[in-house]
């Protein structure tokens, strides 16, 4: 038997899951040569866009080549908890590989780990007064016995197999799948769930009434299934839990190294006790999944940062000795076409501030931040919905030539345009000081949009930038949306920014979500001015998560260690309450 991977596929925004995608329109084309080719065209559509009632999910089977040999096309309505099975084919000659009966299983174990009430699907009718063509009538028997193996039978005494199809096409069942649950289908239920499919599937070729009938038609209580007639004795397999708790939790990418950083001067605040005291209140959370940082080389970050930059950066911390900081005091206003030939002096020449320092670890702990933030990006291409990259040093305040503000590259602005070769990408800085990193990097696009809620710049860091006049330059007018706020300010008063805020994010429709989450806006932080407390947070996550667009969350600032972990534990819950939670 040949060997074969299952995977999902979220969507077709990666190359590599656009090629899937494009397997599955073909196989679709050939195996269902009837079906409408508007709905084969559609399929990335409804991948990317789960606003409608019903959410699809695309698993197929691949093998080492990557070719795929079958797939499972299911979609989900989450109020009514109904998993449909909208397709499963195997490719054309692949039947008897044990595909199908593999992604079925998956199928299943999907359904069950979504908490559904089962799992329905078509299958064509075995009675001859529906099937009359003897030929297609045993096929349509084969299919019913497979699935029957499983449990799944047809819904008996209802007239959904009634409604007018094609004059030469066989009426189908609606097929239940209990999941090895031996639970009944209550009358009611079964009623709202024929119902939306209906309505979901066929209301463009049947009037109301029509499915009015059929509705009704299911009168029992509990709903009669079937009785067995291939199977005397079904399989009962334990369905693989693993496949849609995988992409629900949200996927966290530590930056391990980030200790290495640890300025150890008076009052330097960014410190590795933040990540610690993070980490322990997310111990717990679990809706979380952990993964390793993988590197990512240089040329992510010389896409967004200038290479001269860069290198200095990287010597002037390899010539510092260990335990010593080298700290900007000279500032190149006067002839900056002229750095100094003394790196000691050419600090200020790409530093903006005099607490930034350069030290021996400097570069590298900035550049295992990158690759733990593209790491996280990396997830939201393999199929999750949420991905975290707690890292620091942070980032947002380092802009394509200029460091500072503890920051030294631009973790998130970096995703950013690794993400933007698959889409629209939108920037959300919560952080209390001004996102001047992604403004300045990004201030002539079009593709990225900036958007930021910050103290004003008359007080807060970084002061040159942050005005709610600069609204971008050249192509990117328009692109960049600065949000400054008074130096009290509160939840509610953050919350009317905020709705701006997500109501620019939709008009831009973007395919991914940054999220700069710095949480010194909280009450107390030594860093800000104003009160948000662990329920804004909360609440924060769950109106950013109700957008519903692949989210990647940069850590950025927060100092005050007491509640820094459990602001951040409550952000996340309130995200993931957002995006997986009821419309």
């Amino acid at each position: 038997m040949p060997v074969f991977r299952i995977r999902r596929v979220p969507d077709d925004i990666a190359h590599s899951n656009a090629e899937v995608v494009r397997q599955v329109q073909q196989i679709l084309r050939e195996q269902f040569p009837r079906l409408n080719p508007d709905y084969i065209e559609d399929l990335p559509a409804k991948l990317r866009v789960n606003e409608g009632r019903f959410q699809y999910s695309l698993n197929v089977a691949q093998n080492q080549r990557g070719t795929v040999r079958g797939f499972a096309l299911t979609s989900w309505e989450p109020k009514l908890r109904l998993a449909y099975l909208d397709f499963l084919s195997v490719a054309a000659k692949r039947s008897g590989s044990g595909v199908g009966g593999a992604l079925y299983e998956h199928v299943r174990g999907e359904a069950q780990a979504r908490g559904a009430i089962g799992l329905f699907f078509e299958c064509l009718p075995d009675d001859p007064a529906l099937s009359p063509q003897p030929e297609i009538r045993r096929l349509n028997a084969a299919r019913l016995r497979f699935y029957e193996q499983y449990g799944a039978r047809p819904l008996d005494n209802n007239a959904y197999a009634t409604p007018p199809p094609p004059e030469d096409e066989d009426p189908p069942y609606l097929v239940f799948d209990d999941l090895d649950s031996g639970r009944l289908l209550r009358r009611d239920e079964a009623r709202a769930i024929v119902r939306a499919i209906l309505e979901e599937k066929y209301l463009h070729l049947f009037e109301a009434s029509a499915v009015d009938r059929v509705v009704a038609s299911f009168a029992d209580d509990p709903v009669l299934v079937r009785s067995p007639r291939y199977v005397k004795s079904p399989m009962r397999k334990a369905p693989l839990r693993y496949t849609l708790d995988r992409f629900r939790r949200i996927a966290m990418v530590v930056n391990e190294r980030h200790e290495i950083h640890h300025v150890r001067e008076r009052g330097y605040v960014e410190s590795p006790v933040r990540v610690r005291s993070i980490l322990a209140d997310l111990e717990t959370l679990d809706i979380l999944s952990r993964f390793p940082a993988r590197e990512h080389g240089v040329e992510p970050i010389l896409a967004v940062h200038d290479r001269e930059m860069l290198s200095y950066f990287q010597r002037a911390c390899a010539r510092m000795k260990p335990g010593r900081s080298l700290y900007p005091y000279v500032f190149p206003i006067r002839n900056s076409a002229r750095p100094p030939r003394e790196l000691a002096m050419r600090a200020g020449y790409y530093c903006i501030d005099t607490f930034t320092p350069i030290n021996t670890n400097a570069y590298h702990a900035a550049r295992s931040a990158v690759d733990a933030t593209l790491t996280a990006a990396g997830r939201l291409l393999e199929g999750h919905r949420i991905a975290y990259a707690l890292v620091r040093p942070p980032g947002h305040h380092a802009e394509q030539r200029a460091f500072g503000g503890f920051c030294y590259l631009n973790n998130a602005a970096i995703a950013a345009q690794m993400l933007g070769a698959y889409g629209r990408v939108a920037m959300l800085d919560v952080d209390y000081h001004h996102g001047n990193g992604q403004q300045q990097i990004f201030l002539q696009r079009d593709d990225v949009l900036t958007v930021s809620i910050h103290g004003h710049p008359s007080f807060a860091y970084p002061y040159f930038s942050g005005f709610a006049e600069e609204r971008g330059e050249g192509p990117g007018t328009g692109f960049n949306l600065n949000l400054p706020l008074p130096e009290q300010a509160d939840g509610v008063r953050h919350g009317r920014a905020l709705g701006r805020a997500l109501n620019r994010v939709r008009e831009h429709d973007p395919v991914f979500l940054i999220v700069c989450l710095g949480l010194d806006t909280a009450r107390g932080d030594p860093t800000g001015t104003w009160s948000l407390r662990t329920a804004d947070f909360a609440a924060m996550g769950r109106r950013i998560g109700g957008l519903r667009l692949p989210t990647l969350v940069a850590q950025e600032g927060g100092y005050r260690t007491r509640s820094i972990g459990i602001n951040v534990r409550a952000f996340l819950t309130g995200l993931w309450d957002g995006w997986f939670g009821p419309a």
